[in-house]
């Protein structure tokens, strides 16, 4: 038969359809959607419309081909030294974050409604920082006890009086979301200490761009890749000294920290001077860096490293990690931190509770983004509740975080139960307990044996949110899944993974 002819272009467009079709089937015929709220689908074989692109060029991989591309990013990750490391883990190896390549993707009127509650969240608790190291009117006026603000470890008793340069406290923030079984949005947690992972969003960005390059183009993705120059921007605004180009810098724990490659990554990315707290040393109030040269002074610290280990003179004396003098700096006004001191308190997980009670408070508001419901063990009725139904709760130690300090009651053992409710009677400030939500699932890429399936699995979202002359909130942020089937936690040292997520300026 010529090649040409009718009948032959008939019978290639019929394998053509048919050899799709064995695509389509290889990619999804065995995936099954779960109990709950499937991100890319609203129904048995039903996409949702934002993710209608995308599914029909997925239709085009072979999972062979899609394997092979898994295999890339792999290495990819590799080469970039794209690592952390498990705390507690007797070899200290570093693992590469596990990275799913079917990317999250948030439709431009969703991303609205999220980047608005973070504003109106962040401006709350930065007004509710400034109060409680000043006036403390909240207080007086019995919104929030004053005993769980006073007990909490983070509340840094001697700061009150002492206002930040340009009375902003949180210039970086990382809020973690959830979506329940009909797809509302949830506040999970606040971190506004030392929050962690923006590395892994352009990194993913990075890669899927690399081996998806026409998908960006056809799907109208907005970029991520302005976020270390803005954050640049912002610490620069913070410096206390009217210099034209001030003198900035990263402090590190070092090495051994967890996060210690985006310690690195940020630095390389923003240009400015990764350190360690013996690279720094304070003579007259003032913070000043060794170099070669001899000493430069340094006007802002964007400080990865906990309050308690920051300065030896003032907290933990047995810290090599901070710099002696550093608060005496920081007091006199001569140096700016980011995050502030003393910002812990807004992300203590007791004090999470009343952070709707504070949107009303401080911007006569109700909240955009709602808490999980949550109870706290310091209070009478609330703990009765929680040790009457430890098998059915979700219960944190308010300081730890990283999926450490957790019962998770449906799948606890009596023995685990009996040891929280010990804990929580001796100290029932130290414990708060949720009901468990059902995260919302995501299809993603899962070893089968020698093959590859689709398979849902649990999601959050952790957008971040930068604070200088204004408030930004990075586009999408870090989509963590919860690679262990079932699983709810998505901690990288729980087992977890991450994904590209994607912010469209439209809705499809």
């Amino acid at each position: 038969m010529d090649a040409h002819s009718p009948n032959a272009r008939k019978s290639w467009r019929l394998y053509s359809s048919y050899e799709k079709e064995q695509t389509v089937k290889t990619l999804f015929d065995r995936y099954v959607i779960k109990p709950g709220f499937d991100e890319m689908f609203e129904a048995q074989e039903i996409t949702r419309k934002h993710y209608g692109r995308l599914v029909e060029r997925l239709r085009n991989f072979p999972l062979k081909d899609l394997n092979l591309k898994r295999r890339q990013a792999d290495q990819a990750f590799l080469r970039q030294g794209i690592t952390f490391t498990v705390y507690g883990d007797p070899q200290q190896t570093e693992k590469i974050f596990p990275f799913d390549l079917l990317p999250r993707i948030i439709p431009n009127t969703e991303w609205q409604i999220i980047e608005d509650g973070l504003r109106q969240r962040i401006r709350a608790l930065n007004m509710f920082l400034l109060d409680i190291y000043g006036p403390q009117k909240i207080l007086k006026d019995q919104i929030i006890p004053r005993d769980l603000v006073e007990s909490s470890i983070h509340f840094q008793k001697d700061l009150v009086g002492f206002r930040p340069p340009k009375d902003i406290f949180i210039h970086i923030g990382g809020i973690d979301l959830i979506r329940d079984h009909d797809g509302t949005y949830y506040v999970l947690e606040d971190n506004l200490r030392t929050p962690s992972g923006v590395s892994y969003v352009l990194e993913n960005r990075i890669v899927m761009k690399q081996l998806f390059p026409n998908l960006f183009a056809d799907m109208q993705v907005r970029p991520v890749d302005s976020y270390p120059t803005h954050l640049l921007e912002n610490l620069k605004y913070l410096s206390p000294n009217p210099r034209e180009n001030p003198a900035v810098v990263l402090l590190t724990p070092g090495v051994f920290n967890s996060a210690y490659f985006e310690h690195c990554f940020l630095s390389l990315q923003m240009g400015i001077p990764l350190v360690e707290g013996r690279d720094l040393v304070v003579e007259s109030d003032k913070v000043f860096m060794k170099t070669i040269q001899g000493l430069e002074q340094v006007d802002v610290i964007y400080r990865r490293v906990d309050d308690t280990f920051l300065d030896p003179e003032v907290f933990n004396p047995d810290s090599v990690l901070g710099v002696p003098g550093l608060m005496r700096a920081y007091r006199a006004g001569n140096v700016a931190m980011a995050n502030g001191i003393g910002t812990g308190i807004a992300d203590d997980k007791a004090v999470y509770v009343y952070v709707p009670k504070m949107i009303e408070y401080y911007l006569s508001e109700t909240a955009i983004l709602k808490n999980v419901p949550t109870y706290l063990c310091q209070n009478t009725d609330d703990q009765h509740y929680v040790l009457d139904n430890l098998s059915s709760l979700v219960v944190k130690a308010v300081a730890e975080s990283g999926g450490y300090g957790m019962l998770m009651g449906p799948w606890s053992t009596t023995t685990q139960q009996d040891e929280f409710r010990k804990k929580i009677l001796a100290h029932p400030r130290s414990y708060i307990a949720q009901p468990v939500v059902s995260l919302s699932h995501h299809p993603c890429v899962i070893e089968d044996g020698q093959d590859l399936k689709l398979d849902s699995r649990h999601v959050d979202l952790r957008p971040f949110v930068l604070w200088g002359e204004e408030i930004s909130v990075s586009l999408g942020g870090l989509t963590r899944v919860a690679l262990r089937e079932g699983s709810l936690v998505v901690n990288s040292s729980q087992g977890g993974g991450s994904k590209d997520t994607w912010v469209l300026y439209g809705d499809e």
